[in-house]
């Protein structure tokens, strides 16, 4: 295997991409890198997270800087670098070609699940802040840069099959799969970010993935048509995605 092997996972808010951290971490050939855009992204719009001083003072604001981190040397002499990457943490006018240096996947899930967990913890003025739109422009870029999708998870197949579905990713970016991705300590981890306190409580108390439940869920009708452009791009994705 390449010494410098570079996974980018691009996910959302409010979906399963710190538990896939967990889980590729626990790999004995893993590091792992936690949203290194974050800071950028809170600089640049001006959003009230929880901690948003402690995350700027966390990171480089500088796209280029972060891009050359990203791209850089794997860490702690491992042979796989994984990176849990925010897709809304690409913003408008902000250089992606980067990626095109590092094997990318994504991770997806059903709108009406991200809008409403996320709608408790913030306000929700339009769909560029969950992701879905510029996971769209990830896939598009990569097609007309490599001539094939890159692979596509959705968090429900993931929970349902865990086992099944981690076999077939590892498959698709030319890595083995390890066992040791099914489980892993609880607590928490000198590699997470700074922001962790705020938003890593569940995960922190897990040592697997919890296993799917449908859940009933009825959105406030100010946020469907937000939910419906959405759903515009997470229909497209889920079409060609990594299937049981």
């Amino acid at each position: 295997m390449n010494r410098n092997f570079h996974i980018a996972m691009w996910s959302g808010p409010r979906n399963l991409s710190t538990a896939m951290m967990r889980s590729f971490e626990n790999r004995k050939d893993t590091a792992v890198l936690d949203e290194p855009f974050y800071a950028h992204y809170l600089d640049k719009t001006g959003l009230e997270h929880p901690g948003r001083d402690e995350v700027l003072k966390s990171q480089s604001t500088n796209w280029d800087d972060v891009t050359r981190l990203c791209t850089g040397l794997v860490p702690q002499n491992k042979r796989i670098w994984y990176q849990k990457h925010m897709a809304q943490h690409n913003l408008k006018g902000y250089d992606i070609r980067w990626i095109k240096n590092v094997k990318n996947c994504l991770l997806i899930r059903d709108p009406k699940y991200v809008i409403a967990s996320y709608d408790k913890e913030f306000p929700l003025k339009d769909e560029r802040m969950l992701g879905y739109e510029q996971q769209i422009e990830i896939i598009q870029f990569l097609e007309k840069e490599h001539g094939m999708t890159p692979p596509i998870i959705d968090s429900n197949d993931i929970l349902k099959e865990p086992e099944s579905m981690l076999r077939k990713l590892c498959r698709v970016l030319g890595i083995n799969f390890s066992k040791r991705m099914l489980k892993w300590p609880k607590g928490k981890r000198e590699s997470d970010g700074i922001w962790a306190p705020y938003w890593y409580n569940r995960v922190e108390k897990s040592t697997s993935f919890i296993p799917y439940k449908k859940k009933q869920i009825k959105l406030r009708d100010d946020l469907l048509p937000i939910y419906n452009r959405c759903m515009v791009f997470y229909s497209k994705m889920y079409k060609k995605r990594l299937k049981h």
